[in-house]
């Protein structure tokens, strides 16, 4: 065998050996990883800890917080703090919304004396740019468009219901007057006071009547009707009662009612 061949032989034995020293190191390190962590004696702990946002250290509330090993778990309060029993060997899972999800492992060392803070960061979204688009309402055929009103606000007494006040005297004196010896304003304002007082007459109705008098007092429907007689002359319930303050009115003066009876 020539000396290149011995060389060549020579060379890949060198390597071999190489690569046997790189692997038997790679399982001395492993088996010393696995060593050390098989060292950590597993110890209940009561976690006190707060969650807080990454960019102002501000507590995040109500996140997620999940034990990896028995799935168990909790919740932030409203200033990111929580407390969960773990092992000082445990990994929690953060999940919040608008946060990205954190895996946050317990120290070994803990024992429960201090609070720790763990933070998480905050997903940013990108939005698109949004155009809104719409059309101009049109005006039904046949109908006109209205104009825009001038007349100022203390003389619209006509047409919003409301009386010009004392100045409307001296800088617009015919529509102040106007407005107070018009017949045809008062009548407008009559009409418009008339309205008013039936429909609230009408909202009364429905609280105040006679099947509610009857099933208040018992009465029957004649009954029912002189003591609604003897009542309306009271006096004592306006129109705009509520239907608590019609059922105490009823059931308060029933019982004069029956008493002014009796002394009769």
């Amino acid at each position: 065998m020539d000396l290149f061949h011995i060389f060549e032989h020579q060379l890949i034995k060198m390597r071999i050996l190489f690569i046997i020293a790189i692997l038997s190191g790679l399982f001395v390190v492993q088996g010393f990883a696995q060593e050390d962590k098989f060292l950590v004696d597993p110890i209940l702990v009561r976690l006190k800890a707060r969650v807080v946002n990454v960019a102002d250290s501000t507590g995040i509330p109500y996140a997620n917080i999940i034990n990896n090993r028995n799935r168990s778990g909790t919740i932030t309060n409203n200033d990111g703090y929580f407390a969960l029993d773990v092992l000082n060997i445990d990994s929690l899972i953060i999940t919040s919304v608008g946060y990205q999800r954190t895996v946050i492992y317990i120290p070994h060392n803990y024992m429960g004396h201090e609070t720790l803070v763990f933070t998480i960061n905050p997903v940013s979204y990108a939005v698109g740019e949004v155009e809104v688009k719409g059309e101009k309402p049109t005006v039904a055929d046949g109908l006109g468009t209205g104009k825009p009103v001038d007349i100022p606000v203390e003389l619209r007494g006509d047409a919003f219901n409301e009386k010009p006040p004392i100045l409307a005297a001296i800088f617009n004196p015919i529509s102040y007057w106007n407005y107070y010896l018009s017949s045809r304003e008062r009548e407008k304002r009559d009409v418009r006071e008339a309205m008013a007082l039936q429909k609230n007459w009408e909202m009364h109705a429905k609280n105040y009547n006679k099947e509610m008098v009857m099933m208040l007092t018992g009465l029957n429907e004649a009954a029912a009707d002189s003591f609604m007689l003897w009542f309306n002359a009271q006096n004592v319930l306006p129109y705009t009662s509520s239907e608590y303050e019609v059922r105490a009115s009823i059931k308060y003066y029933f019982e004069r009612y029956k008493r002014e009876k009796k002394s009769e």
